[in-house]
Order: structure tokens, then C-alpha cells, then sequence
């Protein structure tokens, strides 16, 4: 039996190192099939503890494939490196493959192997992109689902620990949607967006999770598009855009909600009321304008819609937590600054 898995580990890592020029532990454990991309979107999702209880094969088995793994690259020569691998998690927790934790098969999954004729600057573009940290991740569910903290449902949900979130309670509400196809447009604007999540759907016939966008800051879009002019499809995606944004606002609603922000809140101009709303009440976009309180102009749901306005455009809570900072942590941070800014607009 081992004499067969020297032989299948040496195939998959062979055909990684011509194809990819770096031979990595998880590559070779999915190419044998024990893991798939479902798997590994799940464990870097933080859904499991560790990795080695999610695959298909009992953790002793991956454990001989990756000791199988070292020793055909000591039999190569090729040089070696760790990489750290951090969760798609707003924590950026660091990942664990085995139960036990154990440092030496820890190391073990994170060494990985280049190819010894690769160049100092393709190492270095390498190097740079095995240490880059996995995109935060929002899912583009096929099936009905519910907030693990609201209750509310929406078009996209977050995962962490297990749980979806809607975009709200993952502090990723304020993002909008800008839909695969353009690659420079999207290019553009993840660059300029200091906080944004690629969404992602699950292809039940490829068995693996499909990009279908991004979600960005609606600020880095328009510079983005801004870059793009020149380009005609650039030009009719926005016009597209703006006709589905008019199409999506329901104006007699949200004209309310400012009138009942500007009740609450008669220190805080009109036309800032008026964005906040605007962004709130979007029909169908999951956020709090939209729920059954916010619908019913409720004083606690108007006041939560403020509040999120004064965490993104006032504070420095998304930088924090692009930084790695807890969400709870960093709305700690911030609450005194987001109480007097309170306190100031209901100042008339």
C-alpha cells in the first residue's frame, strides 16, 4: 500500500511542479481527491477547527501522504520555505491542520517546494503570492437561508465560524456589487477599495465554488470607472448600473426614513440624512432600512441605520479591521466616538 501512495503523491507533485513551479502539500492532498475546494473554502471560512477532520480520508492517512510528500522532494533537491496560512476571516486567525496542533506536523502542511530553476524575481512573485492573505469571501446562496445573528435573509451572506451572516452584521453592508465580466473595471476598483469581499456560488455540476463579483466600496467603483472611461463597455456597465440602482429605489419610502432621521437626529444636514436613507432603505438589500422595524420607521432601527453611517464614514473601523482587529474589538474602539457624534446630531 505505501509503495502505491509514493507512487500516486510522486505523480500529483511532479505535474504541480511542471505546471505551477511550486509543489504545495494541499495541492497534492486534493489532487489525490482527499480534499476538495469545498473543503478548503469551509476550513479557510473558519467552519472547522482543523483541517485534517474535514477530509475524506482518516487524519492518519494525510499524515503518511505529506511525510510521503517530504520525502520524494528531499529525493529532488528542491529548496523548501513555510507559508502561514491565515483564515478568510475578518480575525485573520491563523489555521490549524491537525487536531493535536503538534508544531512539527503543523510545519510539516505549511512547508512547500519551488522549482530550482525558477528565476530570483519569479521566486520573489511567488513568495508574494503564497503569502498573501485569502480574499474575504461573501456567498451567493442557492437555497433560502437566515441570519445567525438578525434573523434577516438577503441576496449574500457572510460565513464565520460556521454561521452565514447577512451583510449588515458583517459589517460588510455598505459595500455594493459590482458582478464579474469586466476584468479591468474589477482590477480597478479592488485596488482602490479599502475594504471589499469577492462573492462566490457553488457549481454543484464543477464541485467547486464559481467568482461571480465583487463587493466594494462605492466610492473606489466610480473612481474605478472613472479610469475606465475610455473603454464604451466601461461606459454602458454604468449606465446599466445607474438604471438598476433607480429601478431598485423606493423613493415615496425612503424620502420617510430622511424625515424620520431628521426627527431624530434635527443636528445632522438634510442631504446627509438623505444618503443615509437612500443607502438603508435600498429594496432588497438585506439592510436594516428594509427590515420590518425599518419599514415601520421604528426609532431603534432608524437609529441603528445612523449608526452604521457614522461607523464607516466617520470612524477608522473598516482600516482596523482590514488590520486584522476583532469586529468586537474594534466597535469597542469606536463606541465613544460614535456616542458623541450621537450626541452632537441630536443637538438641533
Amino acid at each position: 500500500m505505501s509503495g502505491r501512495l509514493d507512487r500516486r503523491v510522486a505523480a500529483v507533485a511532479e505535474e504541480l511542479l511542471r505546471r505551477k513551479k511550486v509543489v504545495v502539500p494541499l495541492d497534492v492532498l486534493a489532487g489525490l481527491g482527499w480534499l476538495t475546494a469545498r473543503t478548503l473554502r469551509e476550513w479557510e471560512s473558519g467552519s472547522a477547527p482543523h483541517l485534517d477532520q474535514l477530509a475524506a480520508v482518516p487524519p492518519e492517512r494525510l499524515a503518511e501522504a505529506v511525510a510521503r510528500l517530504h520525502e520524494w522532494a528531499r529525493g529532488e533537491r528542491l529548496p523548501e520555505s513555510e507559508v502561514d496560512y491565515v483564515a478568510a476571516t475578518r480575525d485573520r486567525r491563523a489555521l490549524r491542520f491537525t487536531a493535536s496542533g503538534d508544531p512539527v506536523a503543523e510545519r510539516a502542511y505549511r512547508t512547500q517546494w519551488t522549482d530550482p530553476g525558477l528565476s530570483a524575481a519569479r521566486k520573489a512573485k511567488l513568495a508574494e503570492r503564497q503569502a498573501k492573505a485569502p480574499d474575504l469571501a461573501v456567498i451567493l446562496p442557492d437555497k433560502q437561508w437566515f441570519c445567525a445573528q438578525c434573523g434577516d435573509t438577503g441576496d449574500f451572506h457572510f460565513l464565520e465560524d460556521g454561521a452565514p451572516l447577512c451583510l449588515d452584521c458583517a459589517d460588510l453592508g455598505h459595500l455594493v456589487y459590482l458582478p464579474s465580466g469586466n476584468a479591468a473595471l474589477t482590477r480597478r476598483a479592488h485596488k482602490a477599495s479599502g475594504l471589499a469581499a469577492i462573492v462566490v456560488r457553488w457549481n454543484k455540476s464543477r464541485k467547486r465554488f464559481d467568482r461571480r463579483g465583487l463587493l466594494v466600496d462605492r466610492e473606489a467603483l466610480e473612481a474605478a470607472e472613472d479610469q475606465c472611461l475610455a473603454d464604451e463597455d466601461v461606459r454602458e456597465r454604468r449606465r446599466v448600473r445607474d438604471r438598476e440602482r433607480r429601478a431598485a429605489q423606493d423613493v415615496e419610502f425612503q424620502a420617510a426614513f430622511a424625515a424620520r432621521i431628521g426627527e431624530l437626529f434635527p443636528g445632522l444636514a438634510a442631504d446627509r440624512a438623505k444618503a443615509i436613507a437612500d443607502h438603508a432603505g435600498t429594496r432588497s438589500s438585506g439592510r436594516v432600512g428594509r427590515s420590518a422595524a425599518g419599514r415601520a420607521l421604528d426609532e431603534h432601527a432608524v437609529t441603528l441605520a445612523v449608526v452604521a453611517a457614522i461607523r464607516h464614514e466617520e470612524t477608522d473601523y473598516d482600516a482596523m479591521l482590514m488590520a486584522g482587529v476583532p469586529r468586537a474589538e474594534a466597535r469597542e474602539r469606536i463606541r465613544d466616538e460614535i456616542d458623541r457624534v450621537l450626541t452632537r446630531w441630536r443637538r438641533p
